[in-house]
């Protein structure tokens, strides 16, 4: 049982870490185009991630805005609740 337990912990630990490097790539690209559009909102949104989520939802121009916008918010929540329960 206990090499059961460690196996989901490291499992858990695993997952988390896929999801937060997916969710950090999906940021990252919202600010490569925040950087493009302007310098300074380049800056405000590496400074002020609140910005940066404002830039994401409004101001975002991309093909596939919904999908980076759901592996930005959704893999950070997913990597929080992942290493939560590990």
């Amino acid at each position: 049982m206990r090499h059961v337990l460690a196996f989901m912990h490291v499992l858990f630990l695993v997952l988390s870490a896929v999801a937060a490097i997916l969710g950090f790539i999906c940021w990252i690209i919202i600010l490569i185009d925040a950087f493009q559009d302007a310098l300074w909102k380049g800056f405000v949104g590496l400074l002020c991630g609140f910005y940066l989520l404002y830039y994401g939802l409004f101001e975002f121009e991309h093909d596939d805005k919904l999908l980076i916008l759901l592996g930005a918010l959704g893999g950070s929540a997913v990597a929080a609740g992942l290493r939560g329960l590990g």
